[in-house]
């Protein structure tokens, strides 16, 4: 097969960091080439400079064997080269149409409505992506909405498609049809740059993997000669441990209990009578498909919604109607699904997002009064404990990879020495080093006999970390299950509302 994109020695480097570090990759004609690593490798930065957001500082990109000096994704894309971004760059309000043509609208004056949308219902015929094109794209599931980023890229005449890190926001059902989409391209002879950390969905789809650290581009193995646990010791650069290891442990007394929880949001009824308890030196696994009141029901056990009937009990002390801040003083942490818009404030600096939780308390404040040593020195112990790179405190959130945001955030909650740690999606995004990390925390908490609320949409994940898993479907808890003793078949089940000893 014919080489269509080749990278030579592509250097780039901001204020303080080598974020590429003379990185070669060939792309090949019809072929699927994962690019792995762990958050901050320098993934992404590769793949702006490939599409024109940033211009390298030494190297060269070659597009069918012509250099190319894109100064702008435009030119990129009139070049044939296709991107879809991890976070969507779509307009909510106009429909799958309207985005798919938007910049390139046949017509030029007037916007031919059914015409555009005939042509975008057999574009997506023709790849294999049916959507309809009259849906606004508020209205699309995520999985849709991904489909619609891919189908703009086609309708610019792609040539080379782009997938930075396309799994990061769908549920495990949505998954399997990307990589579905993903390998029927593969047939009509499109290739793909897939850029993941996730070493299960590498293996099943890639053809080649190109393997990145600090920045560096350290092999590049024929996928169906390598091992995941290969894979993951050149992500990380050391050996990494794939299996959990949890020992055996005797729970303690009940820290929270939720008796027949009701929580309504909108017009809808989301959480519909749910029971259960989490005990000191448990971690608790809540297991469901997204959308099926989970995250609902978690944000009533903070107190960031109200529940409609039923009671929260935490510690003996019935927590229903208190505030979001006297359940955080009494000794309750909570690390949300999304970190960038509920877990962080990405204009301010590592340092003051260390200490969100506390800075109104001592030895943050007196006297109305912040104490910027005392902040400073509590950002330091914490950025250096939990690994959070770089090591600058002052720096703004938002620079950090999302690897690293997801670090602040729990070690800010950690260290707050709580009771009861609420984790939704801790590891959503994350590379394998820094799941580990994570995990290897929750696992802390648990021997040391704090209560852990596990919520995650990872199968893996809940049956390797969770003592009891409760599985909620519709707004229900389905049923409590002991961890080690349930398969992915059982919990499946369950998740899709099938209980089969109820059914018998």
């Amino acid at each position: 097969m014919r080489t269509c994109l080749e990278i030579r020695n592509v250097t780039k480097e901001f204020p303080g960091v080598l974020a590429n570090d003379h990185v070669n990759l060939q792309l090949r004609d019809g072929e699927i080439h994962a690019i792995l690593g762990e958050n901050g490798a320098g993934k992404s930065t590769l793949m702006k400079i490939i599409y024109g957001l940033y211009q390298a500082d030494s190297g060269s990109v070659s597009l069918y064997g012509q250099e190319m000096h894109f100064t702008s994704p435009r030119q990129a894309i009139q070049a044939g080269i296709g991107m879809v971004h991890q976070h969507f760059m779509l307009i909510p309000a106009l429909t799958a149409a309207e985005n798919i043509v938007l910049g390139g609208e046949p017509g030029k004056v007037h916007y031919r409505r059914k015409e555009n949308e005939e042509m975008v219902r057999q574009l997506s015929k023709q790849y294999h992506l049916e959507i309809d094109p009259s849906v606004k794209v508020s209205d699309l599931t995520v999985g849709l909405q991904q489909r619609v980023e891919i189908l703009k890229v086609f309708y610019r005449k792609a040539k080379v498609l782009i997938l930075d890190e396309p799994t990061a926001l769908l549920t495990p059902q949505e998954v399997e049809e990307l990589i579905g989409v993903m390998e029927r391209l593969r047939l009509q002879g499109i290739p793909i740059i897939f850029i993941s950390h996730k070493l299960d969905e590498v293996k099943k789809v890639s053809d080649r993997v190109t393997v990145m650290r600090a920045g560096r581009t350290v092999a590049t193995v024929e996928t169906n000669q390598t091992t995941p646990q290969e894979l993951a010791n050149l992500m990380v650069g050391r050996e990494v441990v794939l299996q959990v290891a949890k020992p055996p442990q005797e729970p303690g007394s009940v820290v929270l209990r939720v008796d027949g929880l009701v929580v309504v949001q909108g017009h809808a009824e989301r959480v519909k009578g749910v029971t259960f308890e989490v005990r000191r030196g448990e971690i608790f696994g809540l297991a469901g498909i997204d959308g099926n009141g989970q995250f609902e029901l978690v944000e009533a056990i903070t107190g960031l919604l109200p529940a409609k009937s039923g009671r929260i009990v935490f510690k003996g002390r019935d927590i229903t109607k208190t505030s979001v801040h006297r359940r955080t003083a009494a000794g309750i942490s909570y690390i949300p699904q999304d970190r960038q818009a509920d877990g962080l404030i990405l204009d301010f600096q590592l340092a003051e997002n260390f200490v969100l939780r506390d800075f109104t308390r001592p030895p943050f404040a007196k006297a109305g009064q912040l104490q910027m040593g005392a902040i400073t020195h509590h950002a330091e112990r914490l950025s250096e404990s939990f690994d959070v790179r770089p090591r600058r405190i002052h720096s703004l959130a938002g620079n950090l990879s999302g690897g690293n945001q997801q670090k602040v955030i729990l070690a800010r909650e950690v260290s707050r020495d709580p009771e009861l740690l609420i984790a939704a999606q801790p590891t959503r995004g994350l590379d394998v080093g820094a799941i580990q990390f994570i995990h290897d925390k929750l696992l802390d908490l648990r021997r040391e006999g704090k209560a852990v609320l596990l919520v995650s949409l990872e199968l893996e994940e809940i049956m390797s970390l969770s003592d009891r898993i409760g599985v909620i479907h519709d707004g229900r808890l389905m049923a409590i299950l002991p961890g080690g003793h349930v398969t992915r078949e059982q919990l499946g089940l369950l998740m899709t509302g099938v209980n089969p000893e109820k059914e018998g």
